[in-house]
């Protein structure tokens, strides 16, 4: 299995010059917590809900704070075709959650995130299981 097979290929984005009180409100009416920003279907941005949530103690008027000026620029990403364990290499690498998935010409194909690996991990170790039970019948966790 492929990263690119991981995580949901509809990925929520915006652009530089979205406001803060927009992006906001998409996060919480499409139920995620980080947006993508692009510029010609490339990620050049990432916000999270927490830089969302940070930005009140830097700014007096948040809701109109550009998307630009609290983005993470130039977010790490993975590709496509990556094996999944290169989440875990790059959450050890970057300290964060979430990469867009790009594929060979560097545009957005995807999102991945931790909790898309910890649930492919999962769902692995029950085929794993399964496969010990039928061969060990006495077994039962």
């Amino acid at each position: 299995m492929s990263v690119g097979k991981l995580g949901p290929e509809n990925v929520i984005t915006t652009g530089r010059d979205s406001d803060l009180a927009e992006l906001t409100e998409t996060l919480a009416d499409e139920n995620v917590g980080a947006i993508v920003v692009t510029e010609d279907d490339e990620p050049v941005g990432m916000v999270t809900d927490r830089d969302a949530a940070l930005a009140i103690h830097e700014h007096d008027d948040v809701g109109s704070v550009s998307v630009e000026d609290v983005m993470t620029d130039d977010p790490a990403t993975v590709h496509e075709d990556d094996d999944p364990i290169a989440i875990s290499e790059a959450i050890e690498e970057h300290n964060v959650r979430r990469f867009p998935i790009v594929d060979d010409d560097g545009k957005l194909a995807g999102i991945a995130s931790l909790d898309d690996l910890v649930a492919t991990i999962g769902e692995e170790l029950e085929n794993v299981s399964e496969t010990i039970e039928a061969q060990s019948p006495a077994y039962r966790p």
